[in-house]
């Protein structure tokens, strides 16, 4: 753009993993454009991703699902107060509020004709790919037609009062190598079996490593770790202890992290923090975590859909099951349910990854 704008507002409303995937198009903007304001328009569960973030100026936030008042209220704050607007999510209402939002508006589109009647909204679209593009990739080609460098860093961010609460939690394991791990997912289908983590925490112990475990501060998730945490040797217990950005302070002074596909597990990869992290139904051509320093690939991902697989100190380990990934909500088709090719996954395979990716004996 030609002045450059001086307000951008980027649209991101999904889960918090998504969010994070779209830093990069932050850093992006404001490589390119310095002097600009950048603000955020999240979900208001998902502001914690950017609240220290240096790429972004502000964020404007709102439930998944306002009241009829908040949502006319909300849009009416929204209207023309930026010079541009883009929506990194391919959804009615995140192109409504570019709409509304931008003086000139772009956005991702699903190129079906079934979804054609949100074009007129925006300037300009580009193609969502659903299935042969990492997501990282996917959200940095809206700023192709601007004509801004894609910068493909993945960007954690935390101030210094989570960094001192890392450091009160961890003083036990101060001076010792510790091994984060997050056995709790959001959703049931992306859960790994119980047997499975407890051999896994066993084989750990085994090699003079401690274990610390993360985990919010939701009630069953704090009752899932618990439970486990009493048929594990001594760990480490910090579920519902810490912060989203805490736990990301945590994860970064570890020798090694563990996890679902979930947004720790993001993290950890792009803080260079060796990862193992396991994929049942989900893609990892499209969803695995971003290993830092990756700039992509030619093809539009640097992984591939099938197998078990390590670029740098990232490791996946793919579902059970000739089945996956099926990009299905577990094996009866909803969040609650669990995935069969996770829940027999072994624990010799995700060791295996651990001892290759953390160089461990």
């Amino acid at each position: 753009m030609n002045p450059p704008p001086r307000r951008v507002l980027v649209i991101v409303t999904r889960r918090i993993g998504d969010v994070l995937l779209a830093t990069p198009v932050f850093r992006s903007l404001r490589s390119a454009w310095p002097d600009a304001t950048i603000d955020a328009l999240v979900f208001s569960s998902t502001a914690d991703v950017l609240v220290s973030n240096a790429d972004v100026n502000s964020i404007r936030s709102i439930s998944e699902r306002p009241g009829l008042l908040q949502h006319i209220v909300f849009i009416a704050k929204l209207f023309r107060r930026y010079d541009l607007a883009l929506s990194l999510v391919a959804g009615d209402r995140p192109t409504l509020y570019a709409w509304c939002a931008g003086r000139r508006r772009l956005g991702l589109l699903l190129p079906t004709q079934k979804e054609s009647w949100k074009r007129p909204f925006l300037h300009q679209w580009v193609p969502y790919d659903l299935s042969e593009k990492h997501t990282v990739l996917t959200h940095l080609s809206l700023l192709e037609p601007l004509g801004v460098p894609a910068i493909t860093t993945v960007t954690p961010s935390w101030n210094s009062t989570d960094e001192e609460r890392a450091s009160q939690v961890l003083s036990s394991l101060k001076g010792k190598r510790y091994v984060v791990l997050h056995l709790y997912p959001k959703f049931n289908y992306k859960m790994w079996g119980d047997e499975g983590w407890l051999e896994l925490a066993q084989w750990i112990t085994a090699q003079g490593l401690h274990i610390a475990l993360t985990g919010s501060r939701d009630a069953e998730e704090m009752a899932y770790v618990n439970q486990l945490a009493a048929r594990m040797h001594a760990p480490l217990n910090l579920a519902g202890q810490l912060s989203l950005n805490e736990s990301a302070c945590v994860i970064a002074h570890a020798a090694a992290y563990v996890g679902p596909d979930t947004a720790l597990t993001h993290m950890a990869a792009t803080l260079g923090v060796p990862t193992v992290a396991f994929f049942g139904p989900t893609d990892p051509l499209k969803w695995a975590p971003w290993p830092n320093g990756c700039s992509g690939s030619d093809s539009g991902t640097p992984w591939r859909r099938l197998g078990d697989q390590t670029i740098g100190h990232v490791s996946i380990v793919q579902g059970n099951a000739a089945c996956a990934p099926c990009n299905k909500e577990g094996c009866e088709r909803h969040v609650s349910s669990f995935s069969d090719c996770l829940q027999t996954l072994p624990a010799h395979r995700v060791i295996n990854a651990l001892r290759r990716v953390a160089q461990l004996s």
